[in-house]
């Protein structure tokens, strides 16, 4: 399907800032070998293993305190070989849609990413807390349901093809991506609200672009819908900034 050199190469040029006319050639070699190798069942089996490391990984990568080199390019390699595959059966959403991303902001994500991977080596992960206080639980559950009482509220009119994981990536996974962001981070601690607000936004939009792959319907909404992109950033900044206090939403 593709090679230890295909992933090198191609995240050397993207991170030397190539664009697609360079970056295609490669992709495309993939995909013929993808075509020309693989039977139906096999490139089922493979797309679908391909998104779910992509998953898996990003998970991760937000959640250890170290990261693995190789899977930081590996994923990278992944998140333009993926749509660029076709559907055997399905028709797929993403295809043509990959040139709508904003590489330039891609590419300063997976560079601050590449820049903290540490090479593969044996490490320890700290153990899951498996209690809580009682009343710091119930603040918790308050402010999740107030989460989602305000999702519901803005976005719940919209046809989602998955509204229970649109519901999860924006109330969940957009917050603490953007809580985790170093500019962000910075921004919140050193600066004022008004520059904290910008960076939050800017992290927002690394984010989705993030999850063009997994995600087409939300990434195109974004990018479609001023208002709807409008009502995400707001919505993402109250929560890791600290606006929206347990049991309240946004008014």
């Amino acid at each position: 399907m593709y090679g230890a050199s295909d992933v090198e190469r191609l995240v050397e040029l993207y991170l030397a800032g190539a664009d697609r006319d360079r970056l295609d050639p490669i992709l495309d070699r993939c995909v013929e070998v993808y075509l020309q190798e693989l039977d139906e069942d096999g490139q089922v089996d493979f797309k679908g293993k391909a998104k779910a490391f992509i998953r898996t990984y990003s998970f991760l990568a937000t959640i250890l305190p170290y990261g693995s080199a190789e899977w930081e390019k590996l994923s990278i390699f992944l998140n333009f070989l993926v749509p660029k595959l076709p559907a055997p059966k399905e028709e797929d959403l993403s295809k043509g849609i990959l040139e709508a991303i904003d590489m330039d902001s891609y590419r300063v994500e997976v560079r601050a990413a590449m820049a903290i991977a540490l090479p593969d080596e044996n490490a320890e992960v700290g153990p899951v807390p498996t209690s809580s206080a009682p009343g710091q639980l119930e603040l918790e559950m308050e402010r999740l349901s107030a989460i989602v009482r305000e999702f519901n509220d803005r976005f719940g009119g919209i046809e989602w093809n998955d509204a229970d994981k649109i519901r999860q990536v924006i109330t969940d996974e957009l917050p603490a991506k953007v809580s985790a962001n170093e500019a962000y981070q910075n921004a919140r601690e050193r600066s004022d609200r008004q520059n904290a607000r910008i960076e939050s936004n800017r992290a927002v939009q690394e984010v989705i672009n993030s999850l063009l792959t997994d995600h087409t319907q939300l990434f195109k909404l974004y990018y479609d819908n001023e208002s709807f992109r409008r009502d995400v950033e707001e919505m993402v900044f109250r929560q890791v900034y600290g606006d929206a206090a347990p049991g309240q939403g946004v008014e």
